[in-house]
C-alpha cells in the first residue's frame, strides 16, 4: 500500500523511503518524550512509576501477540501461560544457579519460545477456532504442572519469591528503580518487531495471514513461517512474565491466568492488529481502564449496592467487556487504524473532508 506523503516531501533514496522517522523535528519530539519516560522518578509518583511498568510490560506481551495474531493470523489465547514459562525460568536461574538478572532474562526468552515451538506444532493442521483451543490447552497445562511437577523445587500452588534483580549492588527493589529496565527492554522489542514486521518474514506472515494457499503457491512455506511466529510470540511473552515476576518478587501458577490471555487479545484488538504502533496504545487504554475500576469502583459501589466482596476488582473485567464491545462496534480496526486516518486528513488539509 502506497504511503501518503505530505505536500512537497519526496523520497530521493530508498533508504529515506523505508524510514519510519523522516523529519528532524520528529526525532526531537521522540527523544524528548523518551527522556521524559526515563526522568519520570524526578516528578512523578511511585503509584504513576508503577503504572508505567505496567503498561510497558504489557506492551512487551502484546508484540508478540501481535506478530502472531496480528501479523500471521493465528490466533492464540494462550499467551499469560508463556509469561508464566518465562518467570519461572527466570526466578530458578537466580535462585537455584546464582545467575544474573540479564543472563537469566534472555535465557527466560528462549526457553518460554521453545515451549511456544511445542504448542504451535498444531499450526500445521488446524486453523481459525481449532487452533485458538489448542492454545488454550497450553493455559491448562502449564499452570497444572508447576502446581504438580516437582514440588520441592517449584513449591506447588503456594510459588516461588523472585530474587530482586541488581546491577552490582544497586538493587532495582522499588518502581522507580525498576523503570529504566522496562523502558529499556520495551524499547529494544519495539524496534525489532517493527523491523520484522518490514523484513522478508514479516512479508511471509502477512502472505499467510491474507491468504495461506496463495502465499503456499508463492513458496511461502507455511508450518516453518507459522512455528517462527509462535517462537517470537513467546519469546515476547517470556520477556514480559520474568520482567512482571520480577516487578511482583512472586510467581505462582495463578499469577499469570486465562484471564490474563484475554486481556492481552483484547488490548490487541482495541489497538489495532497488524501494527507497530498498535500493541502501545491498547496496552495504555486497557492499563487505563482497568486503573479507573480501582478508582470508580468504590463510586460506584455507593450509589447501587454491590454484593461482591471485592467490588473494584469485579468492576475490571466490567469496565474491559464494555470497552471492548465499544471498539468492536465502532472501530473495528482499532486506535492505530484512526490515528493514520488523522495523519491522513491533516497532510490533506484543507481538503480533508
Amino acid at each position: 500500500m502506497a504511503v501518503q506523503r505530505p505536500a512537497g516531501e519526496f523520497d530521493f533514496s530508498y533508504a529515506y523511503d523505508m524510514a519510519t522517522i523522516r523529519r528532524r523535528w520528529q526525532w526531537v519530539l521522540l527523544l524528548a518524550f523518551i527522556a521524559a519516560l526515563y526522568t519520570l522518578p524526578l516528578y512523578a509518583s511511585q503509584g504513576f512509576i508503577s503504572f508505567v511498568n505496567r503498561v510497558a510490560i504489557s506492551v512487551i506481551a502484546v508484540q508478540g501477540l501481535n506478530l502472531l495474531t496480528g501479523y500471521t493470523g493465528q490466533i492464540s489465547i494462550g499467551q499469560a501461560a508463556f509469561m508464566t514459562v518465562g518467570g519461572y525460568i527466570s526466578a530458578l536461574l537466580m535462585r537455584e544457579l546464582g545467575w544474573s538478572f540479564f543472563l537469566a532474562l534472555p535465557a527466560a526468552a528462549l526457553g518460554a519460545g521453545v515451549i511456544g515451538l511445542f504448542f504451535g506444532l498444531p499450526s500445521l493442521r488446524v486453523k481459525g477456532f481449532y487452533l485458538t483451543m489448542a492454545t488454550l490447552a497450553a493455559q491448562f497445562i502449564i499452570p497444572w504442572f508447576t502446581r504438580q511437577a516437582f514440588p520441592d523445587l517449584l513449591n506447588g500452588a503456594q510459588g516461588i519469591t523472585v530474587p530482586v534483580p541488581a546491577i552490582g549492588d544497586f538493587a532495582l527493589d522499588s518502581p522507580t528503580r525498576y523503570l529504566p529496565l522496562t523502558l529499556t527492554v520495551v524499547l529494544i522489542t519495539t524496534i525489532v518487531s517493527h523491523n520484522i514486521a518490514r523484513s522478508r518474514l514479516g512479508r511471509a506472515f502477512v502472505a499467510i495471514r491474507d491468504n495461506d494457499l496463495a502465499a503456499e503457491l508463492l513458496g511461502v512455506h507455511l508450518f516453518k513461517y507459522k512455528l517462527q511466529a509462535f517462537f517470537l510470540s513467546s519469546v515476547y511473552a517470556g520477556l514480559a512474565g520474568s520482567l512482571m515476576a520480577h516487578n511482583l518478587r512472586h510467581i505462582n501458577s495463578e499469577t499469570f491466568t486465562l484471564v490474563d490471555s484475554v486481556f492481552l487479545l483484547g488490548m490487541l484488538v482495541v489497538g489495532g492488529l497488524g501494527t507497530s504502533l498498535g500493541p502501545v496504545l491498547g496496552a495504555l487504554v486497557v492499563e487505563y481502564l482497568t486503573e479507573a475500576a480501582t478508582v470508580l469502583g468504590p463510586v460506584i459501589t455507593a450509589v447501587i449496592p454491590y454484593s461482591a466482596g471485592n467490588a473494584v476488582q469485579a468492576f475490571k473485567p466490567l469496565f474491559f467487556g464494555v470497552a471492548l464491545m465499544l471498539f468492536l462496534i465502532f472501530e473495528p480496526r482499532g486506535l492505530a487504524h484512526r490515528w493514520q486516518l488523522i495523519k491522513a486528513a491533516w497532510r490533506l488539509r484543507p481538503f480533508s473532508h
